[in-house]
């Protein structure tokens, strides 16, 4: 397969011609794809096939795959209890003359439709059903095992990370090592959720990560909704109320707090109440 898209240059999959990758997938996969359905996103694609499945195709750099690989979603197959895309069959390849690489993995359709974008606006109608399963796969997912390290925005998360975000938020002399790590997606947003029938998808980020990563990502995410905010944390409560939970909720604040927020973020007033009430409950120990 032939591309112009080089590892040396940025690339947003939504403008560039996919159209030779596209036709390698359906090579490999022996399928074909309904371009009609095609879903075009910065670094990822994803279409329905004749065989009434979905494909999602990534694009990533040999630098952002590491040792651990780049399989997220196949190695979530193994993960029970959750509610999530059952995964068919995976195939990844190198873009000739770049250090790139291709990987388009085949799952079931969701069940239904992305609750919304990954940062809400309003509040979505939920069932009681619904927060039951959310919790129930959260709660599944925390119990499983693996040797796999989380890779939010595909960087591995690591102790040194988050301590250098939410330093701006304490004092020299607080401790902020994390003592439990868990199984998380990773990328726990309103866009990687279905309803009215609970899903989650987007696996390839999946690993170790401290506790209550995903509880406050989905908090961070849904500030701009007070309600559902205050709903995320009553329903994640003791993860958000652990020690680890609290140093991923300002790792999560200072990420809607980064100097490049925009101005009118409704997420940023909120997020500073919090940053300030979490760090004065650290302080305390």
């Amino acid at each position: 397969m032939s591309s112009s898209l080089s590892a040396n240059v940025p690339v947003d999959l939504r403008v560039e011609p996919v159209d030779d990758v596209l036709d390698e997938v359906e090579r490999v996969l022996q399928t074909q794809l309904d371009r009609g359905t095609l879903v075009r996103k910065r670094r990822s694609l994803g279409a329905r096939t004749d065989r009434g499945t979905w494909v999602r195709v990534e694009r990533r750099r040999f630098d952002k795959i590491g040792s651990q690989g780049w399989n997220g979603t196949e190695c979530a197959a193994l993960l029970e209890g959750v509610a999530k895309p059952q995964w068919h069959r995976g195939a990844a390849w190198r873009q000739p003359g770049d250090a790139v690489m291709w990987r388009a993995d085949e799952t079931d359709l969701l069940p239904g439709a992305p609750i919304g974008s990954s940062v809400l606006a309003a509040e979505p109608a939920l069932s009681e059903e619904w927060w039951q399963a959310f919790n129930r796969s959260l709660d599944a997912l925390a119990q499983q095992h693996t040797r796999r390290v989380a890779t939010p925005d595909t960087a591995v998360i690591t102790q040194g990370g988050f301590a250098e975000a939410i330093h701006r938020f304490l004092p020299g002399g607080v401790d902020t090592t994390v003592n439990r790590w868990l199984p998380a997606h990773a990328d726990l947003n309103w866009a990687n959720m279905t309803g009215p029938e609970f899903c989650l998808f987007d696996w390839e980020d999946w690993g170790m990560a401290p506790q209550g990563l995903d509880a406050a990502s989905l908090w961070g995410n849904s500030l701009a909704v007070p309600a559902l905010a205050e709903r995320v944390c009553d329903e994640r409560r003791h993860d958000l109320e652990s020690r680890d939970g609290k140093l991923m909720t300002l790792f999560v604040c200072a990420k809607i707090l980064a100097p490049d927020a925009h101005p009118e973020d409704p997420r940023l007033e909120p997020a500073r109440r919090m940053a300030a009430q979490v760090a004065e409950d650290l302080q305390r120990g």
